[in-house]
């Protein structure tokens, strides 16, 4: 049956359509007050508030907001790495220095994103995060996260097993994006925490 699994269950791409048509209703007014909730939320969370450094990304468009939450890490003199992403979509990394170190970038065929401009660091700089904050659109009760399909995750994820690197990986969502269940695959990571403006919940 088109759209779902065997068992009757969506597909992950049609959770993603549905998950991606909520978020675009959001106004602007209810993702800035989102994002002021999140990091606070995050900033209290001890696999984040321990870290001395913290892989994360800048969202863009209606995604949970991460930007409130980078100054706030990088204030308080956590190092924050940020994604650059590569023509294979795999990710480099650089040092996130405050709101004036991103640029503008518009990849090929993809959304524009706003990436760090300082010096990069390689792939394999996210193996010194002590946590990493990965993007998603939804999360199960089992920590099972769902991605935006592009696979740069994925790539990161098996980069920190393959070296047996155990950073905590925390995702930030709304509070409608945390399900009973999502569809998993072998290769799937699942995630540690989530963060949601309702606060923090653990998986291990």
């Amino acid at each position: 049956m088109s759209g779902t699994e065997a068992d009757g269950q969506p597909t992950k791409r049609v959770l993603r359509r549905d998950f991606l048509a909520v978020r675009s209703g959001l106004t602007g007014d209810d993702a800035r007050k989102a994002a002021a909730v999140l990091a606070e939320h995050a900033l209290e969370l001890p696999e984040l508030a321990q870290a001395r450094t913290v892989a994360a990304y800048v969202s863009v468009g209606s995604e949970p907001g991460t930007r409130v939450l980078l100054d706030a890490l990088h204030a308080r003199g956590t190092r924050v790495l940020l994604p650059v992403l590569l023509p294979d979509n795999d990710l480099d990394w650089a040092a996130y220095e405050g709101q004036d170190s991103l640029v503008r970038v518009r990849h090929q065929g993809k959304i524009e994103l706003l990436e760090p401009s300082g010096a990069r660091l390689g792939p394999h700089a996210v193996l010194e995060a002590d946590a990493v904050l990965l993007p998603g659109l939804a999360v199960d009760e089992h920590g099972n996260r769902l991605g935006r399909g592009g696979g740069s995750y994925d790539r990161v994820l098996a980069r920190l097993e393959r070296s047996g690197a155990d950073p905590a990986l925390v995702v930030l969502l709304y509070d409608s994006e945390v399900v009973a269940h999502l569809p998993a695959e072998a290769h799937d990571h699942p995630v540690h925490a989530v963060v949601t403006p309702s606060g923090a919940r653990r998986f291990r």
